[in-house]
């Protein structure tokens, strides 16, 4: 894949993105005042047909850590674009009372998925319940509340059980989560 554009041409507006899965649309708004070289990066891979027919290949139903990832064409969780990015960290988001060193990413959130510090790329993931989580994930959207509806239906599903693990908290989601085609609206028309 290759480099989106110079990053000083970033842009500072929002824009909505929309994800047609296998469970119906998941509509996004990207926050490109808050992580603008994140959501510049996220419309580059979209433009290039970079998620379309992918599977989202990771739910989480862990007490603290409730989310969908995706964006990995191999989906093993080992894929990327061929490039990586820095981290736009968030600085907003709340804090855990007992726990300095963590901090709630709300239900709707969506933020990058990483290997570790500055290390993006186009893996991400979607908050279906409230999740606590060091503050080391770049947060550079929400999802409205259809899209919330259709990664619940996801979530309600469970995680793939496997021989060695009849109830899994991590892995696999058991209902297949595709990613058909991903659609940027920079104009008032979408560009997919």
């Amino acid at each position: 894949m290759g480099l989106p554009f110079d990053p000083r041409h970033q842009q500072t507006w929002n824009t909505h993105v929309v994800l047609n899965t296998s469970h119906g649309k998941i509509t996004m708004t990207l926050d490109a005042a808050k992580a603008p070289c994140t959501v510049q990066s996220f419309e580059h891979l979209i433009l290039h047909r970079f998620y379309n027919n992918t599977s989202c290949h990771r739910l989480t139903a862990y007490p603290t850590l409730k989310v969908l990832q995706c964006g990995d064409p191999s989906g093993t969780g080992s894929g990327g674009p061929g490039y990586q990015y820095k981290d736009e960290l968030p600085t907003d988001l709340p804090p855990v009372p007992d726990r300095p060193d963590r901090v709630y990413y709300p239900r709707g959130t969506l933020a990058m998925a990483n290997a570790g510090p500055n290390t993006n790329g186009s893996q991400f993931f979607l908050v279906y319940a409230d999740s606590i989580l060091r503050p080391n994930y770049t947060v550079f959207g929400t999802i409205d509340e259809a899209g919330m509806a259709a990664l619940d239906a996801i979530a309600a599903g469970g995680i793939q059980p496997t021989p060695e693990d009849p109830a899994p908290v991590d892995g696999a989601p058991a209902l297949t989560a595709d990613i058909q085609r991903a659609c940027v609206h920079l104009f008032p028309l979408p560009f997919c």
